[in-house]
């Protein structure tokens, strides 16, 4: 397994997962992949489990192996169990196929579905005898190539209408228009999480392309929180390896005592992840500590499905935009990249231009307010 382009490397707790996938018994693809992902396991008693050897095992071509052992690299396990979509060839649909085509996709999905999917499309169309036979990459053509485009869903751009969504909304808004105060700080929180991959790249030179090297190897996940004032053009970055509500509570003991210990009280900002909770600080701190340190906190949620309102995600994008786009190899690079790109922001006093007031809600975003009888 030496010269693989895609190394896997399983944790003690990935490989007790796929041996009980695998005990549960079944012939699924689901099965065989876990199978196979155990073989390619970067450890000893796999040395002469080739490609070659694990094709006359298990019946899978070089290019399955390859790519169930690159998604594990790229994606993680889950994705590695999967299937990946085959590509299938074009095949020529008349008009009259694509107008059953998009009326199937505009119509209510099947009983027991709560919305057509590609495959449900093509079935649907051989159970009609509309074809003999179709591809869901076909039907997946066909709609793409149609103005009305029934596949393309907005979620975010039809939130459902309710009293509670513009009330979060609009307590958001208002606290983004308080004028600047030390003493209370608006402060924003949200986190992301990259995978850590290895692999050796050769910077380009005039003349040359930058080189990279042909085996990549996943090496764990990566977490970073952004805590974000937004008036002062002020942000903090905190990484580590997990991002459970131990973590979230000690990203808000940092915020208070090392951030703002001068602060009356710091105004919060943050989405509804469940760990983003007070019940968070009494997981990871004694009753008094805890009850403390809620109090330090004046808390304010976003809407449900409008984490857009968080400035802290704003703050991520442009992180992950200018210093995250290449993978890194380990949790020490990530946090040296982090930090460096931190200090480089807050050196340039980098702010967000929020000009989305509660008073252009109320027209822009009309139609999300309860209809008053």
């Amino acid at each position: 397994m030496a010269n693989v382009k895609y190394k896997v490397t399983l944790t003690d707790e990935e490989r007790s997962e796929l041996q009980q996938l695998i005990q549960k018994g079944g012939k699924g693809y689901r099965i065989r992949h876990a199978q196979i992902l155990l073989k390619l396991d970067d450890v000893p008693e796999n040395a002469d489990w080739t490609y070659d050897k694990i094709k006359g095992a298990y019946g899978a071509m070089h290019n399955t192996i390859a790519n169930i052992a690159k998604r594990f690299v790229f994606e993680g396990l889950e994705a590695a169990l999967g299937r990946r979509e085959q590509e299938n060839r074009r095949r020529k649909v008349t008009g009259d196929i694509e107008a059953r085509i998009v009326a199937i996709a505009c119509s209510d999905p099947p009983e027991g579905r709560s919305s057509w999917t590609l495959k449900l499309i093509a079935g649907e169309l051989i159970r009609l005898e509309v074809v003999d036979c179709i591809s869901d990459v076909t039907v997946g053509e066909v709609l793409k190539k149609n103005e009305t485009k029934p596949w393309r869903v907005k979620e975010w751009c039809i939130p459902e209408v309710s009293a509670e969504y513009v009330a979060r909304m609009e307590d958001v808004l208002d606290v983004y228009q308080r004028p600047y105060d030390p003493l209370l700080p608006v402060v924003c929180i949200d986190e992301t999480n990259k995978q850590l991959i290895k692999e050796t790249r050769i910077p380009g030179t005039p003349g040359q392309l930058e080189k990279v090297d042909y085996v990549y190897e996943r090496n764990g996940v990566a977490n970073v929180f952004m805590i974000f004032e937004p008036l002062v053009g002020k942000r903090e970055t905190i990484v580590n390896e997990t991002r459970n509500s131990v973590d979230f509570a000690n990203v808000l003991k940092y915020t208070s005592d090392v951030m703002y210990p001068h602060a009356e009280k710091i105004v919060l900002v943050t989405d509804n992840l469940n760990t983003h909770l007070t019940a968070s600080l009494y997981k990871a701190f004694l009753p008094a500590e805890a009850n403390k340190l809620a109090k330090r906190f004046e808390w304010h949620y976003t809407p449900k499905h409008a984490s857009w309102l968080d400035m802290a995600e704003i703050e991520i994008g442009v992180m992950c935009r200018q210093a995250l786009k290449k993978p890194l190899p380990d949790i020490e690079s990530f946090e040296r990249q982090v930090r460096t790109w931190t200090l480089r922001r807050n050196a340039e006093c980098s702010k967000v231009n929020w000009r989305f007031t509660t008073k252009d809600a109320r027209i822009k975003l009309k139609c999300l307010y309860p209809t008053i009888t």
